[in-house]
């Protein structure tokens, strides 16, 4: 379980969450230009756009679950199982693992207008990493300033969706989830007038109510009508503290608490973290679930023309400050 949303004020932004059990010791990952990928199927790439996102490094490799490049495109993967399929090489396809798919747009893409273009010859194939990591099964939201898209990869093949909203959760596939909005079209941040009869004199007897019925559970389609609506409506100022705050706000509309959704005798998901990018400034925001304290880490403050990755480890410990 998984949400990931846009903002834009001045700059543009893109937050998520990480939901799930367990954590893989995942670490904040800046890719210098010059680290060298080298893609299951043959492709390299020696040089390409630096990129900042969280991610497991294993083998010296970056495995992203969520990016931004120096050009100000950023890339999300959240969970699609059970509609996820990849497929087998082809000879007139670029063939690339699940696992690279981040690396290798955002390393050659600078906007959606150019991930358009580049996933023309696009194989998503079902290669793994390492026996250690099976592929995850993922759906993506790809966006810059200008536009968002969502890609999927089913068994009828590659989907790729105009993302009005910008925000996106798990299953049921993307279509489908954007087509329930219209369940909540009469859903307001104003006040509602009586239009269930005109013979009877109702009104509201307490603020909010023109959100009577925005769902609340924690299922991916609740959390995609809510996160829209949040997100849709939010406003805040300009500068850089206001928007990140505001997108924290945002994807704390769908944080989830230990011992609210149990999947597993006495496990229970969590929101493990929660991330705001700066896609145009290249700077990574966070809180754990430990430490609500924002941490940032700036791209720009590396030597982005290097060729070793350069990785800082979540700080977990909450931070309190005693004010007396």
């Amino acid at each position: 379980m998984c949400t990931a949303a846009t903002y834009q004020t001045k700059d543009f932004y893109m937050g998520r969450t990480l939901d799930y059990e367990f954590s893989y010791g995942e670490e904040i990952t800046i890719t210098p230009r010059y680290y060298p990928f080298h893609f299951k199927h043959g492709a390299v790439l020696e040089d390409h756009y630096a990129m900042i996102g969280m991610a497991h490094v294993a083998e010296n490799y970056p495995l992203y679950y969520e990016g931004a490049n120096e050009k100000g495109l950023a890339m999300a993967g959240l969970n699609f199982v059970g509609n996820a399929a990849y497929g087998q090489p082809m000879d007139d396809k670029d063939n690339i693992a699940v696992f690279e798919l981040i690396p290798w747009l955002l390393g050659q893409c600078a906007s959606v207008a150019d991930v358009r273009k580049l996933v023309e010859t696009l194989n998503i194939v079902d290669t793994v990493f390492s026996p250690q990591f099976p592929n995850a099964q993922l759906h993506w939201l790809i966006a810059d300033a200008n536009e968002a898209i969502t890609m999927e990869c089913m068994k009828d093949g590659l989907h790729i969706y105009d993302n009005p909203v910008g925000v996106m959760t798990n299953n049921p596939p993307f279509d489908k989830q954007l087509f329930r909005l219209n369940d909540y079209m009469a859903l307001s941040p104003k006040q509602p007038s009586n239009n269930f009869a005109s013979q009877l004199e109702l009104g509201s007897y307490s603020r909010g109510m023109g959100a009577i019925g925005l769902p609340g559970d924690l299922s991916s389609g609740s959390r995609f009508v809510r996160a829209a609506f949040v997100k849709m409506n939010a406003l805040s100022g300009n500068s850089e503290v206001e928007s990140v705050n505001q997108v924290f706000h945002i994807m704390g509309s769908v944080e989830q608490q230990r011992g609210c959704c149990e999947v597993s005798e006495g496990h229970y998901e969590i929101t493990i973290y929660t991330a705001c990018m700066n896609v145009s400034k290249g700077i990574y925001y966070y809180t754990t679930y430990t430490n609500h304290q924002i941490t940032a880490v700036d791209m720009q403050k590396e030597n982005l023309n290097g060729e070793m990755l350069v990785c800082y480890p979540m700080l977990q410990e909450e931070k309190i400050l005693i004010q007396n």
